[in-house]
Protein backbone atom coordinates (compact mmCIF):
# COMPACT_ATOMS: atom_id res chain seq x y z
CA UNK A 1 0.00 0.00 0.00
CA UNK A 2 1.65 3.22 -1.13
CA UNK A 3 0.81 6.38 0.94
CA UNK A 4 0.16 9.85 -0.98
CA UNK A 5 1.60 11.76 1.46
CA UNK A 6 4.42 10.11 2.16
CA UNK A 7 7.91 11.01 -0.08
CA UNK A 8 11.51 9.55 0.03
CA UNK A 9 14.50 11.38 -1.22
CA UNK A 10 17.26 8.50 -2.46
CA UNK A 11 20.20 8.13 -4.32
CA UNK A 12 24.04 7.81 -3.63
CA UNK A 13 26.52 9.85 -1.37
CA UNK A 14 26.48 14.09 -2.29
CA UNK A 15 24.11 13.88 -4.32
CA UNK A 16 22.06 16.88 -2.26
CA UNK A 17 18.97 14.95 -0.98
CA UNK A 18 19.28 16.99 2.36
CA UNK A 19 19.28 19.78 0.83
CA UNK A 20 16.69 19.25 -1.85
CA UNK A 21 14.21 17.60 0.90
CA UNK A 22 14.40 20.57 2.65
CA UNK A 23 13.69 22.56 -0.54
CA UNK A 24 10.53 20.44 -1.20
CA UNK A 25 9.31 21.10 2.63
CA UNK A 26 9.28 24.60 2.28
CA UNK A 27 7.74 25.08 -1.30
CA UNK A 28 5.26 22.33 0.40
CA UNK A 29 4.51 24.69 2.83
CA UNK A 30 4.25 27.48 0.86
CA UNK A 31 1.20 25.53 -0.52
CA UNK A 32 -0.60 25.39 2.57
CA UNK A 33 0.62 21.61 3.62
CA UNK A 34 2.31 20.44 7.09
CA UNK A 35 5.40 18.68 6.36
CA UNK A 36 7.47 16.48 8.85
CA UNK A 37 11.38 15.90 7.50
CA UNK A 38 13.38 13.03 8.78
CA UNK A 39 15.98 10.55 7.88
CA UNK A 40 17.52 7.29 7.51
CA UNK A 41 19.00 5.93 9.28
CA UNK A 42 17.61 8.31 12.14
CA UNK A 43 14.43 9.92 12.90
CA UNK A 44 14.05 8.88 16.50
CA UNK A 45 16.37 8.53 19.40
CA UNK A 46 16.72 5.06 18.41
CA UNK A 47 17.31 5.51 15.30
CA UNK A 48 19.94 8.53 15.82
CA UNK A 49 21.88 5.86 18.01
CA UNK A 50 21.63 3.32 15.77
CA UNK A 51 22.82 5.63 12.75
CA UNK A 52 26.16 6.62 14.97
CA UNK A 53 26.75 3.62 15.25
CA UNK A 54 26.15 2.50 11.49
CA UNK A 55 28.00 5.73 10.09
CA UNK A 56 30.74 6.79 12.79
CA UNK A 57 31.19 4.94 15.75
CA UNK A 58 34.99 3.15 16.16
CA UNK A 59 32.65 -0.18 16.99
CA UNK A 60 31.07 -0.50 13.65
CA UNK A 61 34.29 -0.22 11.36
CA UNK A 62 34.20 -3.87 9.98
CA UNK A 63 30.51 -5.14 10.85
CA UNK A 64 29.55 -7.75 8.76
CA UNK A 65 26.74 -7.05 6.20
CA UNK A 66 24.16 -8.80 7.93
CA UNK A 67 24.70 -7.04 10.90
CA UNK A 68 24.56 -3.55 9.14
CA UNK A 69 21.10 -4.66 7.23
CA UNK A 70 19.91 -5.49 10.33
CA UNK A 71 20.57 -2.02 12.06
CA UNK A 72 19.16 -0.46 9.32
CA UNK A 73 16.32 -2.44 9.39
CA UNK A 74 15.35 -1.48 13.34
CA UNK A 75 16.11 1.95 12.66
CA UNK A 76 13.14 1.64 9.71
CA UNK A 77 10.67 -0.38 12.09
CA UNK A 78 11.27 2.62 14.88
CA UNK A 79 10.84 5.42 12.30
CA UNK A 80 7.33 3.55 10.77
CA UNK A 81 5.88 3.28 14.40
CA UNK A 82 6.77 6.34 16.20
CA UNK A 83 6.98 8.61 13.57
CA UNK A 84 5.69 8.52 10.25
CA UNK A 85 2.28 6.40 10.65
CA UNK A 86 1.49 9.53 13.73
CA UNK A 87 2.48 11.99 10.92
CA UNK A 88 0.21 10.76 8.62
CA UNK A 89 -2.61 10.01 10.77
CA UNK A 90 -2.80 13.33 11.29
CA UNK A 91 -2.60 14.92 7.48
CA UNK A 92 1.28 15.46 7.49
CA UNK A 93 3.24 15.32 4.69
CA UNK A 94 6.31 13.32 5.58
CA UNK A 95 9.44 14.14 3.58
CA UNK A 96 12.05 10.85 4.15
CA UNK A 97 15.83 11.29 3.36
CA UNK A 98 16.09 7.56 2.47
CA UNK A 99 13.86 4.94 3.21
CA UNK A 100 13.28 0.94 2.65
CA UNK A 101 14.91 1.24 -1.41
CA UNK A 102 18.54 2.66 0.23
CA UNK A 103 18.44 -0.89 1.64
CA UNK A 104 17.49 -2.86 -1.69
CA UNK A 105 20.94 -1.20 -3.62
CA UNK A 106 23.44 -0.79 -0.76
CA UNK A 107 22.44 -4.11 1.00
CA UNK A 108 21.26 -5.90 -1.81
CA UNK A 109 23.27 -4.75 -4.59
CA UNK A 110 26.35 -2.68 -3.41
CA UNK A 111 26.97 -5.61 -0.51
CA UNK A 112 25.72 -8.32 -2.37
CA UNK A 113 23.86 -9.77 -0.02
CA UNK A 114 20.34 -12.12 -1.67
CA UNK A 115 18.03 -9.76 -3.12
CA UNK A 116 15.04 -12.14 -2.09
CA UNK A 117 16.21 -11.93 1.95
CA UNK A 118 16.93 -8.01 1.92
CA UNK A 119 13.31 -7.63 0.37
CA UNK A 120 11.45 -10.12 2.86
CA UNK A 121 13.22 -8.63 6.14
CA UNK A 122 12.81 -4.74 4.38
CA UNK A 123 9.17 -6.06 3.96
CA UNK A 124 8.92 -6.69 7.54
CA UNK A 125 10.06 -4.09 8.86
CA UNK A 126 7.89 -1.12 7.21
CA UNK A 127 4.84 -3.26 6.77
CA UNK A 128 1.99 -2.03 4.33
CA UNK A 129 3.68 1.92 4.52
CA UNK A 130 5.28 2.43 1.38
CA UNK A 131 6.11 6.09 0.16
CA UNK A 132 3.50 7.43 -2.61
CA UNK A 133 6.69 8.13 -4.19
CA UNK A 134 10.10 7.89 -4.70
CA UNK A 135 12.92 10.48 -5.71
CA UNK A 136 16.22 9.23 -6.61
CA UNK A 137 18.54 11.77 -7.10
CA UNK A 138 20.78 10.71 -10.10
CA UNK A 139 24.52 11.65 -10.06
CA UNK A 140 27.61 9.79 -11.41
CA UNK A 141 29.75 8.48 -8.08
CA UNK A 142 33.19 9.99 -9.49
CA UNK A 143 30.84 13.73 -9.33
CA UNK A 144 29.63 12.67 -6.26
CA UNK A 145 32.88 11.78 -4.55
CA UNK A 146 34.45 15.22 -5.54
CA UNK A 147 31.46 16.81 -3.58
CA UNK A 148 31.83 14.97 -0.75
CA UNK A 149 35.62 16.05 -0.79
CA UNK A 150 34.74 19.63 0.01
CA UNK A 151 32.02 18.93 2.48
CA UNK A 152 32.62 20.69 5.78
CA UNK A 153 33.02 17.86 8.72
CA UNK A 154 32.14 18.41 12.75
CA UNK A 155 35.38 18.62 14.32
CA UNK A 156 36.34 14.70 15.49
CA UNK A 157 34.94 13.31 12.24
CA UNK A 158 36.67 12.06 8.74
CA UNK A 159 36.71 13.56 5.52
CA UNK A 160 34.14 10.01 4.90
CA UNK A 161 32.37 8.02 7.39
CA UNK A 162 32.01 4.59 7.30
CA UNK A 163 29.39 4.34 4.31
CA UNK A 164 31.09 6.89 2.20
CA UNK A 165 34.33 5.88 2.31
CA UNK A 166 33.43 2.80 0.21
CA UNK A 167 35.16 2.57 -3.42
CA UNK A 168 33.95 4.01 -6.35
CA UNK A 169 32.74 0.41 -7.61
CA UNK A 170 30.52 -0.18 -4.43
CA UNK A 171 28.62 3.00 -5.59
CA UNK A 172 28.48 1.96 -9.42
CA UNK A 173 26.64 -0.66 -8.11
CA UNK A 174 24.32 1.25 -6.19
CA UNK A 175 23.33 3.48 -8.58
CA UNK A 176 22.89 0.77 -11.02
CA UNK A 177 20.93 -0.81 -8.31
CA UNK A 178 18.85 2.39 -8.36
CA UNK A 179 18.09 2.23 -11.70
CA UNK A 180 17.10 -1.10 -11.80
CA UNK A 181 14.02 -0.26 -9.05
CA UNK A 182 12.66 2.46 -11.06
CA UNK A 183 12.32 -0.17 -14.27
CA UNK A 184 10.63 -2.24 -11.11
CA UNK A 185 8.53 0.24 -9.54
CA UNK A 186 8.18 2.77 -12.50
CA UNK A 187 5.08 4.62 -11.20
CA UNK A 188 6.83 4.74 -7.29
CA UNK A 189 10.68 5.30 -8.58
CA UNK A 190 11.65 8.38 -10.49
CA UNK A 191 15.09 9.27 -11.87
CA UNK A 192 16.01 12.73 -10.83
CA UNK A 193 19.35 14.29 -13.05
CA UNK A 194 21.45 15.73 -9.72
CA UNK A 195 23.90 17.23 -11.93
CA UNK A 196 23.80 21.37 -12.39
CA UNK A 197 23.10 23.66 -9.60
CA UNK A 198 21.03 23.35 -6.64
CA UNK A 199 18.30 24.96 -8.18
CA UNK A 200 18.29 23.15 -11.52
CA UNK A 201 17.57 19.90 -9.39
CA UNK A 202 14.92 21.27 -7.32
CA UNK A 203 12.64 22.63 -10.13
CA UNK A 204 13.31 18.64 -11.43
CA UNK A 205 12.07 17.06 -8.09
CA UNK A 206 8.95 19.99 -8.28
CA UNK A 207 8.13 19.03 -11.54
CA UNK A 208 7.87 15.12 -10.32
CA UNK A 209 6.21 15.68 -7.08
CA UNK A 210 3.67 18.08 -8.95
CA UNK A 211 2.68 16.30 -11.39
CA UNK A 212 2.22 12.71 -8.84
CA UNK A 213 -0.12 14.50 -6.78
CA UNK A 214 -1.76 17.17 -9.11
CA UNK A 215 0.00 20.18 -6.68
Amino acid sequence: MSLPQFISLEGGEAVGKSTQIERLAARLHKLGHKTLVTREPGGTPLGESIRHLLKHAPEGRGMTPQSELLLFLASRAELVRKVVVPALDQGVWVLCDRFLDSTTVYQGAGRKLPLEVVERVNAFAVGPHLPGLTLVLDLEPKEAQRRQAKRTRQPGEGIFDRMEAEPTDFFERVRDGYHTLAKIHPQRVKIVPAAGTIDETADRVWKEVASAFNL
